[in-house]
């Protein structure tokens, strides 16, 4: 990936969502997530984010998120119900370093109280379509804590394979990838 890209799907749509980046009065939704214990099983993993209180959780997430805008590392953009307006997650194309080697991943994240209506899969699939329709990248993965067998479908439904097993940020991990 030597050409910078913006990765943003920020104004994109599928049948029930809508991509916009993250914004500072998305926290106290998103404060939620962080508060639920089954997201930071598998969310949280990274060394960096296992604190206790969900609202410092939170900060470092959106610092996160902020900073790889900032730094045109690709980025989590909102996820919003057309219908309701309810923030759903967050979804995005992640430029990440596995084995020393620089990929775009996809990356997604969604509220509890919307898991297991496809959303997260619907917004993969639209991720994938945008990027290989941009042409950002030649194969694109998802990183997924083995545990996390929802995520794991979400891969699958996507298209993606187990490419291999490795570790990141100290965590073990799956790579799934997909290629053009």
């Amino acid at each position: 990936m030597k050409q910078t890209f913006n990765y943003s799907l920020e104004g994109q749509e599928t049948q029930r969502l809508v991509f916009r980046k993250l914004s500072e009065e998305d926290f106290d939704a998103w404060l939620e997530f962080c508060k639920f214990p089954d997201s930071l099983i598998y969310v949280f993993s990274h060394e960096q984010l296992k604190v206790e209180d969900p609202i410092e959780r939170c900060r470092i997430w959106f610092d996160r998120v902020f900073n790889r805008y900032n730094n045109e590392l690709g980025g989590m953009n909102a996820l919003i119900d057309k219908e309701t307006g309810a923030l759903v997650g967050q979804c995005g194309l992640l430029i990440q370093t596995i084995d020393g080697v620089e990929e775009l991943e996809i990356g997604y994240s969604i509220m509890p109280a919307f898991r297991g209506k496809g959303f997260a899969t619907e917004a993969a699939i639209k991720c994938k379509q945008v990027a290989f329709e941009q042409n950002y990248a030649a194969s694109l993965i998802s990183i997924i804590v083995p545990e996390n067998s929802a995520s794991i479908g979400v891969a699958l439904n996507n298209g993606m394979h187990l490419d291999k097993t490795t570790m990141s940020n100290g965590d073990r991990v799956h790579v799934y990838r997909i290629n053009k």
